[in-house]
């Protein structure tokens, strides 16, 4: 029963570990684009037919996603093992810009979405991915 229970307790704290760890947190938000992009991204490319309603609510669920993974790049949450550079903490403007880009790019293809304009909704999208990139380039170890 004892070790049963040093068992659970050295549970408890690692997931408490993981949960306080801001790299591992902002990984876990950035995991969750992964397949809603990649649905969008079929559906844009033709390569599932393209439904309005599911493409409108993949762009919402994006919308909301790109709210979350920031709270997670706290002061000093650079060092270990991240991909996050150092930019992100040297120049903080550039990097709440690089935000902004990006929650004004998802926003705008959850509204384009709505309409059903399969161009608009390919430029938006496309325009959505460059900031993406665009982050990623600036802001990203490879």
């Amino acid at each position: 029963m004892k070790k049963m229970l040093m068992a659970s307790l050295a549970l408890l704290v690692a997931g408490q570990a993981f949960a306080a760890d801001p790299a591992s947190q902002r990984k876990e938000a950035f995991k969750q684009y992964k397949p809603v992009v990649g649905e969008m991204g079929k559906m844009v490319k033709g390569e599932i037919p393209y439904n309005k309603d599911e493409f409108a609510k993949q762009a919402a669920k994006l919308e909301q996603l790109s709210q979350q993974p920031w709270q997670y790049f706290p002061a000093g949450s650079g060092a270990g093992k991240t991909d996050a550079k150092p930019e992100i903490w040297s120049k903080p403007a550039d990097w709440q810009k690089a935000i902004d880009n990006h929650k004004a790019a998802t926003a705008k293809l959850k509204q384009v979405a709505l309409t059903g304009d399969l161009a608009a909704i390919k430029a938006q999208f496309g325009a959505t991915q460059q900031t993406c990139k665009a982050c990623h380039k600036d802001f990203r170890k490879d």
